[in-house]
């Protein structure tokens, strides 16, 4: 039961911006989105993960009482970002499929083969040939 979660560009840019935009607070939001409609292990942890970072990183920001601010906390801010837009625009979705995939490629089944052979008019007999190919 593996779900394929299918994205263009355009959704993923749009979350990726949702990311950037919000400056990081809301992060978590494209994973919880992909955890619940693929519900893989590996979604849900992911979601933990920047559910986690929030938790930790909103509570630091608040506590520090210095006006030049915590330069360690912009690091983790700023690497915590790109990984997220990394992985929405590259890793987190999958790629789509084409609908028809042999569709427009290769010859026409009957090109690949010769007009099936069956009986002569008003001869019985068995059908020489695929059934299904006629």
């Amino acid at each position: 039961m593996d779900k394929r979660l299918e994205a263009g560009w355009i959704q993923r840019i749009a979350w990726s911006v949702l990311a950037v935009g919000s400056l990081g607070l809301l992060v978590w939001v494209p994973f919880l989105y992909v955890a619940i409609r693929r519900g893989r292990g590996s979604d849900w942890g992911a979601f933990a993960a920047f559910l986690l970072y929030e938790l930790v990183t909103l509570p630091w920001a608040t506590t520090q009482q210095s006006d030049s601010g915590d330069p360690v906390l912009g690091v983790v801010a700023l690497v915590s970002i790109g990984m997220a837009v990394g992985m929405l625009l590259f890793a987190v979705f999958d790629k789509r499929q084409p609908k028809y995939r042999a569709a427009g490629r290769g010859p026409v089944p009957d090109q690949l083969r010769g007009p099936v052979q069956g009986p002569a008019q008003g001869q019985g007999g068995p059908v020489q040939g695929n059934p299904y190919l006629r």
